[in-house]
């Protein structure tokens, strides 16, 4: 699947949808990251489990603890690979590392992605605020922006109805 055109459209103009938006469906995730946390958590199961089961003084018990120790780190490291945001014609389903929210498009009022933010906010209509682990700009910084700005101009192009008038002081 070829990678998008990196978007030129400054982070000042939130109003104007992309000229090029994502065909739908769509999933955002940091894949850099998962790729090395899933690597990472392949590793470290077999390296303890190879340690437990190769020690001959352990019991079998105390064997199989090591093993039970790798599975559940390597079932953290699986659990932080997770977040990812799936978009499609009706709205966008967060999923984080333990949570999964579904929006309707009307819903989401910005997209943010400010310097210094780990992951994107999401402004909702119920005034609050949700965050996005699904695009964060931790290894991938450009991949990040480039995906905030694909989400903020789908979320643009899908809302049927704006509120010019709410303001916030």
């Amino acid at each position: 699947m070829p990678d998008p055109t990196p978007d030129t459209t400054p982070d000042s103009a939130p109003g104007a949808p992309s000229d090029r938006l994502p065909a739908l469906p769509v999933t955002f995730r940091p894949g850099r990251t998962r790729a090395v946390l899933l690597f990472a958590a392949v590793a470290i199961f077999v390296a303890i489990s190879l340690i437990g089961l190769l020690l001959k003084q352990f019991s079998p018990g105390e064997r199989l603890s090591f093993v039970f120790t790798a599975a559940l780190l390597a079932g953290v490291l699986a659990l932080l690979s997770r977040p990812r945001v799936d978009a499609d014609e009706t709205g966008v389903t967060i999923v984080n590392i333990v949570t999964r929210r579904r929006l309707e498009w009307a819903q989401i009022l910005q997209v943010n992605l400010r310097p210094g933010d780990p992951w994107v906010f999401l402004d909702l209509s119920d005034g609050t605020s949700l965050p996005v682990l699904g695009i964060q700009p931790g290894i991938a910084r450009e991949r990040a922006i480039a995906d905030a700005r694909a989400l903020r101009a789908l979320t643009v192009a899908r809302t049927t109805t704006t509120d010019p008038g709410s303001s916030q002081g």
